[in-house]
């Protein structure tokens, strides 16, 4: 056994030398050649930005273009006609954010002219502005490539800023996004062109750092959009926004992560349109009219801080109702009387405000009061019903698979050994989910402290009880009023429970 054993090692000893060159470190890159724009005249002489994205795209992946700062601050390029698109991989950075924090500004204000939105044609005659479908008049065009990186730029006053059409692995970082009043800010979307989703295409994008200020959509996600990460990025509008529709609008985007973001002042803060799958967690919604809207299949709100919008979580009903799930999230401050309607938001009569409602109408129903977008058809008699008469081919079923609340009937022991008892109906021998939140003020029916969970089953007849503690120290100090969500085991939360007080 020893000889045989030693044969084996001698063998292998012989074959290192043949290991290592299979597996040795992959050989350094090139280094990429620097193109320096240091001239802002909108020509294709050397020097202009021009001349930079057209030398860059005739050999991908050799070059970074580096645009310097050109006289006084502030630092501006006026194209007087569409860019050239994109072809990456390549870098376009702005020299001067990375030595002193100031970007340099590429202003679309030359050749988008017009009065407001409606200098942004819709992809359907006599539609403009934010939330009709659009490509048109975009600042950078990154377009079936891949590999390209923005950074240390002000981009702004296009009809879309940024478009990223079918494209894929590439990074914008660092940037201010600023009054682009069409599509949106940056538009990343698999349209082919004919309005058709393309699901492959617009994949694996990063988007963080970036200020995003007074753009109709702040982002969007669409059209198989999938597998994109925007992450740390400030969505704001103030009153010189003629169109606040959305911070984010993701509309047949699947599976993209929305994470530590803030949306200020939109009327939504971000809108899911039939999307799937997608994950948006620790993001700080405030002032919006609805802070997150949501359709679609499979999406996960998770631990966001949802304080002072009109609405906090608003889930609209759609043809085929289905499963969302809602968990740690903070939500407090809702309710307010927020009407701001803008291709989203609540401002229909009678509207049910606070931390989480059902039933709310969209764009694709009758009873939604707001703009729905420039020159968008707005015949009632085209738009989907919410109704409660079950059954009836008119009325869409109930938003999240009609999930209710359970019931918080009593606390019961003192001090750290404090227990909520409650009760619920669901299906039967099921598996349920029960989160508890707390309020401090004696009045609080939202949920501004996440307070633990607990599983729970129904019985054959559908009925499930549940005990969960509340221990008077930590996030259990101080608080007024309890409540509580349900989630099922196909991930469907219900709205928040009536609060039960413990003073």
């Amino acid at each position: 056994m020893h000889r045989r054993l030693s044969a084996v090692s001698l063998s292998l000893l012989a074959a290192l030398p043949s290991l290592a060159l299979a597996y040795q470190a992959e050989p350094p890159r090139e280094a990429l050649q620097v193109l320096r724009v240091d001239r802002y005249a909108d020509d294709a002489a050397p020097g202009s930005l021009r001349w930079a994205i057209t030398t860059a795209n005739q050999a991908p992946g050799r070059h970074r273009i580096e645009i310097e700062a050109v006289g006084q601050a502030p630092y501006v390029i006026r194209p007087a006609s569409p860019l050239p698109e994109i072809v990456g991989p390549v870098q376009i950075v702005g020299a001067p954010w990375a030595r002193e924090g100031v970007h340099v500004a590429i202003d679309g204000s030359a050749y988008v002219t017009g009065s407001g939105t409606d200098a942004c044609p819709g992809a359907e005659p006599g539609q403009s502005g934010t939330n009709v479908r659009t490509t048109t008049l975009p600042g950078l065009v990154l377009r079936d490539t891949q590999g390209v990186e923005l950074a240390g730029l002000e981009i702004r006053n296009f009809c879309i800023g940024v478009l990223i059409n079918r494209a894929s692995h590439s990074e914008i970082h660092d940037n201010r996004i600023v009054a682009n009043k069409g599509g949106a800010g940056i538009m990343l979307t698999g349209d082919d062109g004919k309005g058709q989703s393309t699901p492959t295409t617009t994949v694996h994008n990063r988007i963080v750092r970036n200020v995003f200020l007074d753009n109709g959509d702040g982002l969007e996600l669409t059209r198989g959009a999938a597998w994109n990460l925007v992450a740390d990025n400030l969505f704001q509008s103030t009153d010189a926004n003629p169109e606040p529709s959305q911070g984010i609008e993701i509309l047949w985007g699947n599976d993209n992560s929305v994470v530590h973001n803030r949306f200020v002042d939109y009327s939504d803060g971000l809108q899911i349109n039939w999307g799937n799958r997608n994950y948006i967690a620790a993001n700080t919604f405030t002032g919006n009219s609805i802070g997150l809207s949501i359709t679609g299949s499979g999406n996960v709100v998770d631990g966001n801080t949802v304080t002072g919008n009109g609405i906090g979580i608003a889930v609209r009903p759609q043809p085929v109702s289905a499963a969302n799930r809602f968990t740690g999230n903070r939500l407090s401050g809702n309710g307010l009387h927020i009407e701001r309607c803008e291709a989203g938001g609540a401002c229909a009569p009678g509207q049910a405000r606070g931390a989480i409602v059902f039933g709310v109408p969209g764009l694709e129903h009758a009873s939604f009061k707001g703009s729905r977008g420039r020159g968008v058809d707005n015949d009632p008699s085209r738009r989907a019903r919410i109704c409660s008469a079950a059954g009836r081919a008119e009325c869409q079923p109930p938003a999240n698979l009609g999930q209710a609340a359970p019931t918080l009937q009593s606390v019961q022991g003192r001090g750290a050994a404090r227990v909520v008892h409650g009760v619920f109906n669901g299906a039967p021998n099921q598996r349920y989910q029960v989160e508890l939140f707390g309020n401090t003020a004696k009045d609080g029916s939202e949920a501004e402290r996440v307070l633990g969970t607990v599983q729970a089953v129904t019985d054959a007849q559908g009925q499930g009880r549940f005990a969960v503690p509340l221990a008077d120290a930590g996030e259990g100090a101080g608080l007024a009023t309890v409540t509580a969500t349900l989630t099922s085991a196909l991930g469907a939360t219900s709205p928040l429970s009536t609060p039960l007080a413990l003073r």
